[in-house]
């Protein structure tokens, strides 16, 4: 397994002792994943509070989903010179009356450029929900992120918006089939193609 730069490690273990938040409900807990050889970036929200107690990010039922979508084994996704996981934010951010809270804005502005600037290897961006699609999209996003990712051409094959396969949006699913008809078989193409040829 190719070893990370002396500068990524450094970066990845002052992240993951960062206590910026420390008023957090379930206190701070940075949950990512990166590598120098990371070949696929996965770009969500914040870590839920399933995820915060397990320590690992999307070990829930948003990741297997996710995993599903891939057309990927869990060895694969967990595998840090395939899979950058780099959310929005690192830590679970609480709850509110519509379910979790924000991505806390202090993480990326603290962290974000400084991280990927160090993963340089990135062939495919996955953008899952509207705070992600915020930050990689800004004008090129639409209004609504149901109209971003009919537009996921426009974007592809160097990224992907996705709606964040979260169970909450079982309704979106179903309410668009032609997102799995159309986009997920090219997305696993996509991502075979790039385990393939890993080293």
């Amino acid at each position: 397994m190719p070893a990370n730069s002396r500068k990524l490690q450094s970066l990845l273990s002052d992240i993951r002792a960062c206590k910026i938040c420390e008023n957090l409900p379930l206190g701070p807990q940075p949950l990512l994943q990166a590598g120098s050889s990371s070949k696929i970036l996965i770009a969500g929200q914040a870590p839920g509070s399933k995820t915060h107690i397990k320590g690992r990010p999307f070990d829930d039922l948003s990741g297997r989903r996710l995993r599903s979508w891939l057309g990927v084994t869990e060895e694969q996704f967990y595998d840090p010179t395939l899979f950058a996981i780099v959310p929005m934010g690192f830590c679970f951010p609480g709850t509110g009356k519509g379910g979790d809270l924000p991505p806390r804005p202090e993480c990326a502005n603290q962290w974000r450029n400084r991280l990927l600037d160090e993963v340089e290897n990135i062939e495919l961006t996955l953008i899952l929900g509207q705070y992600a699609l915020d930050w990689h999209l800004g004008a090129r996003k639409s209004k609504t992120l149901t109209k971003t990712v009919e537009r996921w051409q426009e974007f592809w094959p160097l990224a992907l918006p996705l709606p964040h396969p979260s169970p909450r949006n079982i309704r979106w699913f179903k309410a668009n089939p032609w997102f799995e008809d159309e986009v997920i078989p090219q997305l696993q193409d996509r991502v075979a193609s790039l385990i393939k040829k890993h080293p």
